[in-house]
């Protein structure tokens, strides 16, 4: 082997490296932005195009947000225990899904709704302000905001426990 391969093989070695070292695992808590931070009110649209203002949830009540897409095989597998959490807990906690402008466009997102009853508003990110302001790492990543508008829980993967996570507000 010469020299330049072998330095390509480390640098290519060392590149994984990195990316494993710094990628979420499956259930990760405590990922993007640090709890106790404020929750930042980023302006995203609906469905239909028309603007929406996070601003209007944050410090209201309770909020959880999903960083979703209609791609994501996680996603789909947490899909269970976000409607269990709804259920439990939609009276007092706003639910929200971020579609993420990643491989997928808005009429995907909307051919998803329509083949799937969701019990949550949707909105659209095509610009990438709420997965940049969030620090989303990856979709199927969770923000839980307490009343206050400080952020309480985040996490990635399929196994989250968000009714724990929302139990937690509980007299926030």
């Amino acid at each position: 082997m010469t020299a330049r391969i072998a330095k390509t093989l480390t640098v290519l070695a060392l590149g994984w490296l990195i990316i494993v070292m710094t990628t979420p695992a499956a259930g990760a808590q405590d990922v993007g932005l640090p709890i106790g931070s404020q929750a930042p009110a980023v302006v995203l649209e609906d469905l239909a195009g028309e603007p929406f203002d996070l601003a209007q949830y944050i410090g209201q009540r309770p909020l959880l947000i999903e960083f979703w897409a209609s791609w994501c095989s996680v996603c789909e597998a947490l899909a269970p225990r976000l409607r269990q959490a709804h259920e439990r807990f939609g009276a007092e906690v706003d639910f929200l899904v971020v579609a993420v402008a990643v491989n997928q466009s808005k009429r995907r997102v909307q051919r998803h709704l329509e083949e799937h009853d969701t019990p949550y508003r949707f909105l659209w990110d095509g610009q990438g302000r709420a997965t940049r302001a969030y620090k989303v790492p990856t979709t199927a990543h969770v923000v839980v905001v307490d009343s206050e508008g400080k952020i309480s829980y985040t996490g990635v993967g399929a196994d989250q426990d968000l009714e724990s996570a929302l139990a937690a507000l509980q007299g926030t």
